[in-house]
């Protein structure tokens, strides 16, 4: 993800070059470095480094995108082939020190299926025939950006 200035610059191009009425950013919070604390740490940064601006809305994927599909266990098992169990709490929860997509990881590498999970094909492949309403309510940060994009379009139908 572009830091600071060239953040700053691309979200300003898009605005007043290009002609967009708003940018919605989103990111992981473990991007492989230690940019981030938490949610509120990266939002707080991109805030900070884009300015001042209200068309700018930073969103955060706790701790990175496999997150929003821990709450498709079954889905991931029977892909996998593995009846590894998913990690306990809440799917945005997670710890750094194993983040929802090594958990992803793990149950690929040990399972029957004997290839490596791809975070794009096995991504959709866990999405395609299941109700996102499911990751929707599960995690708050994904409510938040979908509502996002929602409130964006049509107010009226932000999910509550």
């Amino acid at each position: 993800m572009p830091k600071e200035k060239k953040l700053k610059l691309i979200v300003e191009n898009f605005l007043d070059n290009d002609g967009y009425h708003a940018v919605i950013a989103l990111t992981d919070v473990y991007t492989g470095k230690p940019d981030f604390k938490d949610a509120n740490d990266a939002k707080e940064k991109m805030r900070t480094w884009v300015g001042k601006n209200p068309k700018f809305y930073p969103h955060i994927a706790s701790h990175d995108f496999e997150a929003w599909l821990l709450p498709y266990r079954t889905t991931i098992q029977k892909l996998a082939k593995h009846n590894l169990s998913a990690p306990s709490g809440s799917p945005e929860t997670v710890n750094n020190q194993k983040p929802p997509s090594y958990w992803i990881k793990e149950i690929f590498r040990t399972g029957k299926c004997r290839r490596d999970y791809d975070k794009v094909s096995d991504g959709v492949a866990i999405l395609k025939n299941n109700d996102l309403m499911i990751a929707i309510k599960a995690c708050p940060e994904l409510k938040a950006f979908v509502n996002r994009i929602i409130s964006l379009c049509d107010e009226e139908k932000i999910i509550s």
